[in-house]
């Protein structure tokens, strides 16, 4: 399937739609590069805008997302630093999510959403009954055994962010910074590089069954940078405080999203 012409297509939008499209996309990457879950912003608007096919609204998304991420993860990565390490759990990740979009259709959504709200509310009261989670000196915590934990996590992950998807972000943060006992700050310098990987094998099977719309994409692609831009600066300048206090205020907005859906 090739989706080129036609309903969703450059030429067939009206320009009210294709600014409210562009707009969400640069919102979507500054949401992405604070805490992940732009998708929650764009993926809807997409659909009621453009009238794609779901498959062709997910695959333009991917890439919108993995070029604000990676742009999003370079400005991170050479502000904060991340160890070499998170570059094998970006493959591990990346690898993993090609496999769960290969498998998306073997794997049904009302055993996947229920699961996932259960871990957002555990997420959620963990984080709002331990204060200082995330918010220390930053001294990581580095074993083999901790690294060992770190790849699977990654692939676990990465395996859900390609049959599922939101929220992944917030996860390797939280993965990241129980595991290595670091702060939110540096967890999402390594997170972004490691969804960068996650999202880049998701595309790719995308793109192999012809489902990206790469006009509307690559536009979509040049916002959602600039969004990620912002975003980036947004959590230099706001630091670990600021990453709590997002990924909080995604798990409520993700979980309302998951209940509506379950409940619908």
């Amino acid at each position: 399937m090739v989706v080129a012409r036609g309903r969703g297509s450059l030429q067939s939008m009206s320009a009210t739609s294709l600014v409210l499209v562009t707009v969400a996309a640069a919102v979507a990457g500054w949401v992405d590069a604070v805490i992940g879950g732009g998708g929650l912003v764009l993926i809807p608007v997409l659909m009621s805008a453009t009238g794609m096919p779901a498959a062709a609204v997910l695959a333009t998304n991917k890439v919108a997302a993995v070029t604000g991420t990676a742009s999003a993860a370079m400005t991170l990565a050479r502000k904060v630093g991340i160890p070499r390490t998170t570059w094998v759990f970006a493959a591990a990740a990346g690898a993993a999510s090609a496999g769960g979009a290969t498998a998306v259709a073997l794997i049904s959504d009302a055993v996947v959403r229920p699961a996932i709200i259960i871990l957002l509310l555990a997420v959620g009261a963990f984080v709002t009954l331990r204060p200082q989670f995330g918010m220390g000196d930053g001294q990581r915590v580095v074993t083999g055994r901790r690294q060992a934990i770190a790849l699977c996590a990654a692939a676990v992950i990465g395996f859900y962010d390609g049959i599922f998807g939101p929220g992944t972000g917030m996860f390797l943060i939280m993965a990241f910074t129980a595991i290595f006992a670091q702060t939110f700050l540096h967890s999402a310098a390594m997170a972004k590089v490691v969804n960068t990987a996650t999202n880049l094998g998701a595309l790719t099977v995308f793109i192999a069954g012809g489902y990206v719309h790469w006009p509307l994409a690559l536009t979509l692609a040049v916002a959602n940078v600039i969004g990620a831009q912002l975003g980036a600066r947004t959590v230099l300048g706001g630091g670990s405080r600021l990453v709590r206090t997002a990924l909080l205020a995604l798990v409520v907005v993700l979980s309302i999203r998951l209940l509506i859906d379950e409940l619908g």
